[in-house]
């Protein structure tokens, strides 16, 4: 048998091989699809693109077609050289449409004055009520654990003569188990699905209502933006101790009260979300006066909002 013969691999062989290459990654296979889409509508070569980012064209030739795992760095390095952002490059869904992009456009280096009237407009063109109007006679009370929505929630139903729709309870309801196995069976997406639908149900069947939220609702946009489309929204504020301490008396231990790390965590979350609270249209301090005191200037507030008689 010839040398060559013996050497060269049979149809057998190849046949194995290919079968044992393993299938590419979609991610990555859909990332490098759009580097050469972006190359393309650059009109930059891959040399040029290769150069500009300071990577070789053969590692850049790996990322365009799905082979290889690029570091962040490098995609930092792309991303420049074929200037757009990170998030274009790895496919953000505001980047997937020239709409999307020319919207994002006109956006960017807004304040956030300018950006609110742009999503109120954006609502009231998509049907959404984004309007929010003042007189809208569902009050959703937000805010993170231990603010006070419960307590005041029910008082301010009892005195508005509305129902009250404590909006956790609901989320029960509707899975059959309490919050905390719902985030430990099923994980946070699943919780955050039967937290949407218990809002859109308490839209859906109350025309007036006061609804207390919990403290994460604002972590979910679809969901936030359904609140402050249908909802008078006020966002009732406590100092971190009166947090600590309100939760801890319900019998809630999952802060540990006494550690220090626990009050950090608390800040750390109070400072993320504040941005996201400070959305709603009115708020309140429940840390600055006692039980009743509080509850009066809530029910002021909202009575005023809602254009309604003061006592």
């Amino acid at each position: 048998m010839p040398t060559d013969q013996m050497n060269s691999p049979s149809a057998d062989d190849e046949g194995s091989r290919v079968a044992a290459a393993p299938e590419k990654n979609p991610f990555l296979l859909a990332l490098g699809e759009r580097v050469r889409s972006l190359r393309s509508r650059r009109g930059m070569t891959r040399k040029a693109v290769a150069l500009a980012a300071d990577v070789s064209e053969r590692h850049l030739a790996n990322l365009e077609y799905g082979e290889g795992n690029a570091s962040i760095l490098v995609l930092l390095q792309v991303a420049g050289a074929l200037q757009c952002s990170l998030t274009e490059l790895i496919g953000d869904v505001t980047t997937s449409s020239p709409e999307w992009l020319l919207i994002r456009e006109l956006l960017e280096q807004r304040d956030e004055t300018a950006l609110r009237k742009a999503r109120i407009a954006i609502g009231e063109v998509l049907g959404t009520g984004g309007s929010n109007p003042v007189a809208n006679p569902r009050v959703a009370l937000i805010g993170l654990r231990g603010a006070g929505k419960s307590t005041l929630g029910q008082m301010l139903a009892d005195d508005l003569d509305y129902p009250f729709v404590e909006l956790s309870r609901e989320i029960e309801k509707f899975a059959g188990c309490s919050i905390s196995e719902i985030q430990a069976l099923y994980g946070m997406s699943a919780y955050r699905r039967y937290e949407r639908r218990a809002l859109e149900e308490a839209v859906q069947i109350y025309p007036e209502v006061v609804i207390a939220t919990p403290g994460g609702l604002v972590s979910d946009p679809a969901t936030f933006n359904q609140l402050l489309s249908y909802c008078t929204t006020v966002w009732l504020q406590a100092n971190p101790e009166d947090h600590m301490k309100r939760v801890s008396a319900q019998g809630d231990l999952r802060p540990m009260a006494a550690s220090r790390e626990a009050m950090d965590d608390l800040k750390s979350i109070l400072s993320g979300r504040a941005a996201f609270y400070s959305k709603a249209q009115l708020r309140l301090d429940t840390s600055a006066q006692p039980l009743e005191a509080t509850f009066h200037a809530l029910r002021d507030m909202v009575r005023q909002q809602l254009q309604l008689p003061v006592a």
